[in-house]
């Protein structure tokens, strides 16, 4: 079986969408699958072309064994809207260079398009679908426009709403199947494409650190966030409302994104028992990763169908989980006892919850560790799903 993976993001990026699609990839390929890979020229989340990568429109290479496609895209992070516009509309022009590879694109079985970004979705599923009529597999990692209008970002009624509510059902129509990263996604596509094929196809990582034994946290207590410093998350509003240090514990951050700047001037000669590092490789981050007590996810407001990938992230690594958020995810941390939960932007249930996990006893902390382990090795373990998965796209 040969698959194209059409989707913006890719290693070297950092962040869960690259991770999800680059463990997709490789996984499927472990398993003896042909996979292929079309994506942007690497940018996420700087805003801007990787080094080594600029001043070129396209890029044929090999990625761990992956061959990968590139095209140019225009790089940004600005907040206003028409240049957030423009930069989706990019890679859905460019991706079109692609279609003069005939011959390559009649090898393939099947093609699975990431969305979102809807603009570059519809765009790939034009040429892939209507075009060269190929079986397509729509990956639906988030709800657009809907999770938009959640976040304050769209209103809902507006012509941009209405023009992306319909695109968005245009991929559900086209798809010959779909895949949704969570319960919830899988639920509400339902709703519009009953008769078609589905699988839910989660953010794992993969076992690779199989050494991990839990162990007692000691003072301090650490807690670390890696991850996506943008609006949806808020970790700047966070950590203007507690105070770490108060409550005798740290917290590191680590990552990239429109709030990276404001955190690092709002810590800025404080000591508020906040540590901003940077960004870190993948491969490096799941090393310091274990060096930590906890990891805290924060969600401004319950998203549908958002599961923060970062939970996944962390079962393999045995950390302890503060989830400040709802839905499917606190569900989850719920479910399987993997932490403590407070409500979006409850800074002072929040609080508490930290205060309680930092005193904890040995033996419930530890047990709070194996819970992590046991889900990752079992309903949440990256290889079953792979598998599974394979079996799908065998059938559809």
């Amino acid at each position: 079986m040969k698959i194209l993976i059409v989707s913006p993001s890719y290693l070297p990026e950092i962040g869960a969408a690259p991770s999800r699609i680059t463990n997709m990839a490789e996984g499927l390929s472990a398993l003896g699958v042909n996979v292929e890979v079309l994506t942007c020229l690497p940018n996420y989340p700087y805003g801007r072309i990787f080094e080594g990568y600029r001043g070129i429109f396209s890029k044929k290479e090999v990625v761990n064994g992956i061959t990968v496609f590139r095209y140019w895209t225009y790089a940004t992070v600005s907040k206003k809207p028409l240049i957030r516009l423009f930069g989706m509309c990019a890679f859905s022009f460019t991706l079109w260079r692609f279609a003069f590879k005939w011959k390559r694109i009649k090898s393939y079985d099947k093609i699975i398009i990431q969305t979102p970004p809807i603009l570059s979705a519809a765009s790939a599923m034009l040429l892939f679908r209507c075009c060269y009529r190929k079986k397509v597999l729509l990956n639906v990692s988030d709800l657009w426009p809907l999770s938009a209008v959640e976040l304050g970002a769209v209103k809902e009624g507006s012509t941009y709403y209405r023009v992306m509510a319909g695109i968005e059902r245009f991929l559900y129509r086209k798809a010959t199947a779909y895949q949704g990263q969570s319960q919830e996604i899988v639920e509400h596509v339902r709703l519009y494409v009953p008769e078609k094929q589905s699988f839910l196809y989660r953010n794992l990582q993969p076992g690779v650190l199989t050494a991990v034994h839990p162990e007692p946290h000691r003072p301090p207590f650490k807690i670390v966030y890696a991850g996506l410093l943008g609006v949806a998350q808020n970790i700047l509003e966070l950590i203007q409302q507690i105070n770490f240090k108060e409550l005798g514990v740290e917290l590191h951050l680590f990552g990239g994104g429109n709030q990276a700047q404001e955190i690092e001037k709002f810590l800025d000669g404080e000591d508020r028992g906040i540590f901003y590092h940077g960004t870190l490789p993948k491969a490096q981050m799941r090393e310091e990763l274990i060096r930590y007590d906890a990891s805290i996810i924060p969600l401004t407001i319950p998203i549908k169908g958002a599961v923060p990938s970062k939970l996944f992230d962390l079962l393999p690594l045995g950390i302890p989980i503060l989830f400040c958020g709802g839905g499917e995810g606190e569900y989850i941390v719920r479910q399987y006892q993997l932490g403590l939960v407070s409500a979006p932007r409850d800074y002072i249930q929040l609080s508490e919850n930290i205060r309680a996990m930092s005193q904890l006893s040995d033996e419930t902390y530890l047990q709070m560790r194996r819970n992590c382990l046991d889900a990752s090795q079992g309903v949440f373990s990256f290889e079953k799903q792979l598998n599974a998965y394979k079996l799908f796209l065998d059938k559809v």
